[in-house]
């Protein structure tokens, strides 16, 4: 029996080297941790239960028969984060440089199943050059296979992706088909085909920092939705992210203790909102002074700046916040901003995650840039987005809520469950200016009648009583009582049953 036992643990130190030491050296020179280490970080101490620790390809062409080594170049299983489950895969670099084989996918296959299966969280540690060549097809066939279970986990279990290294050719597509892309600067990159393929095809010479890396991803693409120093950071936020997120859409969301009482009264909000109504102010500070003890956790933060969205909580359970940004384009809807909000929305309906939406929007962006980029349809996926939530929704209108935006951003008019209003809110077509100048054209010869018909018009729009009046806003509240009214709210709100008319699945204006 001890040679036994000797033979296992032989076996096992030798597969934990993976590509061996030399490699591993190579790995950390160049500022990133293996596939074990990173594992390790990212769950719970000693929580770690591998998988197929020992599967090797069976591939014989090209003299892959006498290259074989134990893991084939992914490890996977599954593990703990803050004490509750999560499935883990993470390429190997070290082992034939993290390439997907028809063996290495099958392992990424079965933690799959077993997530879905079992309705916990999987996350994928990304770090590999794409397909292994030698295996032709039968590397092609294992992409499809992954491919297919992300499709259906789907709004199921939340799927996570993080590109630590080389992220190439068909390994973008499985991240791609995930909820959530995190990236590390300066040493991972996204593309389908790199610098030198692109150079043959269309001639252009790029890096793959310019073509797929952190920042172009970041901030133009809007692949990815945040990005990270180094290995180390990554993995932690990634622990912090895993403790909003539900293990499943049907798990509800998670609660935590905190010591920020619900009925908290922060009295600087009363005076948030300048008195001019041109000035900006950062809506991020009054998400940081009504969510519990000031811990937001910020989605595609340098993309479409103009709209936040990110998890927080509110007396211990996770919230969705979506809020237009004045500091950002006054906070105007464009097509980025569109996109980027619906989606967001649309992950949260998915795991049950009630929706809190603050509203300062002064309209859609005008311009032939976002006519021709197709702002009608990306506006829609918004709307379309608010409309079919089911999940508890509730609307703080800050100051603007003007034309088309006002009924996007979450209005009564869409099902939002529970419409409040500042005092400081203007609910209206457009802006007072605008308005006098269109409904009293014949006078604008007249400078002091168009003053006071700009007076007159504020009067009577440039306040949330004429919403009020119709139902379209529950209350008007004080800014300082913001957090306790919205608590209450979900609280009241926290067994809501809404159902929509059957169907297969809708068809969202993608």
């Amino acid at each position: 029996m001890k040679e036994v036992l000797a033979e296992l643990e032989k076996r096992r130190a030798n597969a934990r080297v993976g590509g061996g030491q030399r490699r591993i050296d190579a790995q950390h020179a160049r500022g990133k941790l293996t596939a074990r280490e990173r594992i390790e970080l990212l769950l719970d101490a000693d929580s770690f239960e591998e998988l197929d620790m020992f599967v090797e390809h069976r591939c014989t062409d090209f003299g892959m028969g006498e290259s074989k080594i134990p893991g084939d170049g992914v490890v996977t299983g599954w593990g703990t984060i803050n004490g509750r489950p999560a499935y883990v895969f993470a390429k190997d670099f070290t082992v034939f440089g993290g390439s997907l084989s028809e063996m290495h996918a099958q392992k990424i296959m079965k933690v799959q199943d077993m997530a879905l299966r079992n309705r916990a969280p999987i996350i994928g540690l990304f770090d590999a050059g794409g397909a292994r060549i030698q295996e032709g097809v039968a590397a092609l066939g294992g992409y499809g296979e992954v491919f297919l279970r992300n499709v259906l986990a789907s709004g199921v279990i939340p799927q996570i992706s993080v590109i630590m290294g080389p992220c190439a050719g068909g390994d973008v597509y499985s991240p791609a088909m995930t909820d959530f892309i995190f990236m590390v600067k300066d040493t991972s990159y996204m593309f389908v085909t790199g610098p030198d393929v692109v150079k043959t095809v269309t001639n252009e010479e790029v890096t793959a920092e310019e073509l797929g890396g952190a920042s172009v991803h970041t901030t133009k693409s809007s692949i990815a939705d945040r990005a990270y120093e180094n290995d180390v950071e990554a993995l932690l936020q990634m622990r912090r992210l895993m403790d909003f997120l539900p293990s499943n859409n049907q798990s509800g969301v998670p609660e935590i203790p905190t010591r920020d009482g619900p009925d908290r009264v922060e009295p600087s909000l009363d005076t948030l909102i300048p008195d001019n109504p041109n000035q900006p102010y950062d809506i991020k500070e009054l998400i940081g002074k009504v969510v519990d003890e000031g811990d937001f956790f910020e989605i595609q933060e340098a993309f479409a700046r103009n709209i936040v969205v990110g998890f927080g909580r509110m007396d211990g359970r996770t919230v969705g916040f979506v809020a237009n940004q004045p500091m950002v384009l006054a906070g105007v809807l464009d097509a980025d901003a569109s996109r980027k909000a619906a989606r967001f929305v649309r992950f949260c309906d998915c795991f049950e995650i009630p929706i809190v939406t603050f509203v300062d929007v002064p309209g859609f962006l005008p311009g032939t840039d976002q006519e021709y980029g197709g702002l009608i349809k990306h506006g829609a996926k918004l709307l379309f987005a608010y409309s079919e939530a089911t999940v508890p929704k509730v609307t703080v209108i800050t100051r603007k809520a003007y034309g088309g935006a006002y009924a996007v951003m979450s209005s009564k008019h869409i099902r939002g469950d529970l419409n409040y209003a500042w005092p400081s809110a203007e609910i209206a077509v457009m802006g007072s200016k605008g308005a006098v100048e269109i409904l009293y054209r014949a006078e604008l010869g007249d400078p002091k009648k168009i003053q006071q018909r700009i007076k007159d018009y504020e009067g009577r729009f440039a306040n949330p009583f004429t919403a009020a009046e119709r139902g379209f806003i529950d209350e008007c509240i004080l800014p300082r009582n913001t957090r306790r009214r919205v608590v209450r709210a979900l609280t009241m709100l926290r067994h809501k049953q809404v159902e929509n008319p059957w169907k297969k699945h809708d068809n969202i204006p993608l």
